[in-house]
């Protein structure tokens, strides 16, 4: 009898492959990579792109999207390198000349999150464009108290100082040359502020069409055709208005802050502040020229009717209201790209005031035989209401400010919502500083051996006397942060020797070793001094604005330097004041050369670049809302780059899955790029983010655009993400995504070193990597291949024996 037959065995189990194949697009952080370095390859190619910002591959992986087969454990790599856009030539640390304006267009991204609060939130713009605007008049002004008022006015007009500057010759009065009279030294000496302020239009011309002229993807790609502007779409049903325009908001569903189509393309804004700010300066210049001429004028009896600088200066005061309505009037619009421009204001607001200086240079070169010049030009009222103003915009901006915050408080908000006025005060100080420093360094060349001010042995009256009083402040100013300073250092050491006996617990059972755990403690007790930024900032801030109300009334009340203003008090202070007088001008001087100095080094040296390269990117990360004579906006290029290769790489892989990996500003533009992709696109996208600055940076001092509900959001908007962290860190940490139950985006904080001492897998001390090398650590690979199984889809292999009976013969995916 045959044996009974057995049944058929079950096909084995199947094996789950993907469809598609797998991308990841790696973006860098601060300082750049090659994409040799980036792709761990020597041999390259560029897949899409120029020399400035381009997407790389691997010679192999060339066509890999082809050939799916082959990527089945690994993923298809691109390097996106934007290192172009911030670093280069020597001549890039020009920009750093631009920092105070840079700083100011921070403050404007600063704001609190808006709920309800419409008109504040266009209150808040309005007060940070007329701070912005103020610094453009304050560099022209101390361009004009360097070539008009020292140099033509003071210098020129005095024998002893005209003598030594043998190149003033033909402008000396004791010549009596043509150019002789006050009049005619101004008109030529205005070329000087002129030509600043014609570069820096011409700076924001050309940077604008190298930088920020891609235009992003097109709005039928974005596919929401909902977006409110000035970040208020939280807190508005779907009629509110535009707070910049009053313009209603189409219905339907809103997109956060950084997704809407006009987000990184603001032409019309730019364009528009730039021709109010260019007019701004040639006002300026034509103030300083006919108002000494009209002041003579109305002295005096002369051959110019009085009535003629007072209709220039009445057409000066009508321009320059037309320059502040245009300032105030309208900020960002971002519900749609903004490529229309408002060519008559562009056109005929900086000639208007362009003919205005002519008018007023015309009018200074009448010949007034009779007039001598002596002292200093009158510009001291100016700068101190130009300062006061300062202080009084940034005063009623922290209210403003504070008020939004207290509508919604959010507990991680930097300075309970104060973070975008202190910014705009040290801005203001930044600006004083440099321009005072150059007017005060200039006196003091001059001058020779004497101290302009002081009256003993000078040969001119040397410049306002509040530039001396606010140079005088700097001094004080240091002695006063020694204290937040000894308050950090000896914070941070008792940090470090709690983490200790920490640190060793996490590494047992290995043997203590005592320099190694110091070292380790070390480490991650300054990397947490970031999280101490906001009020080192904030003291800063305060300092900033006490003392310089201060030197405001100093200067007014004595209307002298601190060294005479101080004579005949106690020999102490004195002392004290001649001191603070003289070190500051030094300081002053010093730190402005110290400064271009180590700006172009930065931009040379990898090394220098990575250690200021973290506030210079976050600094030019955002677009040009408050100043356009700020250095240019590299992620109006990155972002579009990024987000239009997403796009056009899911389109033509219809069942690849795509990666989007960011270290550091690179996660910025990661997910900045990511909220610009089509809803479907980003549901087909996995985010994967380390030594990320996402929350602990741009979370905390921008929240209205990187706050808890923009990053929950992006959370839900994509398909996966995970966000790598080292306690070694001090830039990157966790996103703190806020959620009924935890996400699971953070992993961390990852071990650091890897190994505490010596091992025989590991022989050799292992580094600690701090913001670094990520990808050295096993949990970044462990990460990313989650994330593409998170991704699928999954299908199973075919059975040799085919369908079993019952089966659709369909792959369950």
């Amino acid at each position: 009898m045959a044996p009974a037959a057995l049944p058929p065995s079950p096909p084995s189990s199947p094996a789950a492959q993907h469809t598609g194949a797998a991308l990841e697009l790696l973006v860098h952080g601060v300082g750049g990579a090659t994409p040799q370095e980036m792709l761990g390859d020597p041999r390259t190619v560029r897949v899409t792109g120029d020399e400035t910002a381009a997407v790389y591959r691997r010679t192999e992986d060339a066509h890999g999207e082809k050939h799916p087969e082959r990527y089945r454990d690994e993923p298809v790599a691109e390097a996106y390198c934007w290192s172009g856009l911030t670093s280069g030539n020597g001549s890039r640390a020009l920009w750093l000349l631009l920092l105070p304006f840079m700083v100011v267009n921070l403050a404007h991204w600063m704001r609190p999150t808006a709920t309800g609060r419409t008109r504040a939130v266009r209150l808040y713009g309005v007060l940070v464009r007329l701070v912005a605007l103020s610094l453009t008049v304050l560099l022209t002004a101390a361009a004009c108290e360097v070539a008009l008022d020292l140099l033509a006015w003071q210098c020129a007009g005095a024998e002893a100082c005209a003598e030594r500057r043998s190149w003033l010759g033909f402008l000396s009065a004791q010549q009596g040359g043509w150019w002789s009279q006050p009049g005619r030294r101004l008109a030529l000496a205005a070329v000087v502020p002129v030509a600043l302020v014609g570069l820096l239009w011409y700076l924001s011309n050309r940077t604008w069409s190298a930088y920020e002229s891609q235009r992003p993807l097109d709005e039928g790609d974005i596919g929401d055709g909902a977006h409110d502007p000035e970040g208020v779409h939280e807190a508005h049903g779907p009629d509110a208005p535009d707070p910049e325009t009053d313009a209603p908001r189409p219905p339907g569903p809103s997109r956060p802050a950084l997704g809407r189509p006009g987000f990184w393309y603001g032409r019309r804004i730019v364009a528009r502040l730039r021709a109010a700010h260019t007019a701004a300066g040639f006002l300026t210049v034509a103030a300083a020229v006919a108002g000494a001429a009209a002041r003579h004028d109305r002295s005096a009896e002369g051959p110019v009717p009085p009535f003629l600088g007072a209709a220039v200066e009445g057409g000066i005061v009508l321009c320059a209201l037309i320059v502040i309505a245009v300032v105030c009037r309208r900020g960002r619009s971002e519900r749609t790209r903004d490529t229309k421009l408002d060519a008559a204001l562009i056109t005929y607001l900086p000639g208007s005031a362009l003919a205005l200086l002519a008018l007023a240079v015309v009018y200074a070169s009448w010949s007034r035989p009779d007039w001598q010049s002596s002292g200093s030009l009158p510009g001291e009222t100016a700068f101190r209401l130009l300062t006061l103003g300062q202080g009084v915009l940034v005063v009623a901006l922290a209210v403003v400010a504070h008020s939004l915050y207290r509508r919604t408080p959010e507990p991680r908000t930097v300075l309970h919502g104060l973070g975008g006025p202190a910014v705009a005060m040290l801005a203001c100080a930044l600006g004083g500083v440099m321009t005072g420093g150059v007017a005060q360094r200039v006196a003091d060349w001059l001058d020779g051996p004497g101290s302009p001010g002081m009256g003993h042995g000078t040969d001119i009256a040397g410049p306002p006397v509040l530039l001396s009083w606010q140079a005088s402040v700097i001094p004080v100013l240091l002695l006063l942060l020694l204290v937040p300073v000894l308050v950090l250092i000896v914070r941070t050491t008792r940090t470090a020797r709690r983490l200790g006996p920490l640190i060793e617990a996490e590494y047992a059972p290995e043997p203590p070793d005592e320099g190694r755990t110091r070292r380790i403690a070390r480490i991650r007790a300054t990397a947490a001094l970031t999280d101490s930024a906001p009020w080192i900032v904030g003291v800063v801030s305060g300092a900033t604005l006490l003392l310089g109300a201060g030197a405001i009334a100093g200067s007014w009340r004595s209307d002298e330097v601190p060294g005479r203003a101080a004579d005949g008090s106690w020999p102490l202070v004195e002392s004290f004041a001649e001191a603070a007088q003289s070190t500051g001008s030094w300081l002053i001087g010093f730190g402005f050369v110290l400064f271009v100095a180590g700006g172009r080094r930065a931009y040379k040296d990898a090394s220098a670049r990575r250690t200021i390269g973290i506030l210079w990117d976050v600094g030019t990360f955002w677009p040009r809302a408050a100043h356009p004579f700020a250095p240019p906006c590299y992620a109006e290029r990155a972002v579009p780059d990024l987000a239009s290769r997403m796009s056009a790489w899911t389109a033509t892989t219809p069942r690849g899955r795509l990666v989007i990996s960011g270290h550091s500003q690179g996660s910025v533009l990661a997910a900045s790029a990511v909220w610009q992709l089509p809803d479907a696109t980003r549901r087909r996208v996995a985010l994967l983010t380390y030594g990320s600055p996402l929350e602990r940076l741009y979370g905390r001092w921008f929240p209205a655009y990187f706050g808890p509900e923009p990053l929950l959001g992006l959370h839900r908007s994509v398909h996966c993400w995970r966000n790598l962290w080292r306690d070694t860190d001090p830039i990157g940490g966790p996103v703190r995504i806020r959620a009924e139950r935890d996400p699971g985006v953070d992993r961390g904080p990852l071990k650091d070193p890897l190994a505490y001492g010596r091992t025989t897998k590991l022989p050799l001390p292992e580094p600690i990597l701090g913001h670094s090398d990520y990808q050295a650590d096993p949990a970044f690979a462990e990460e990313r291949a989650d994330l593409l199984a998170e991704l699928g889809p999954l299908v199973p292999r075919q059975a040799e024996a085919g369908p079993q009976k019952g089966s659709s013969g369909r792959s369950s995916g």
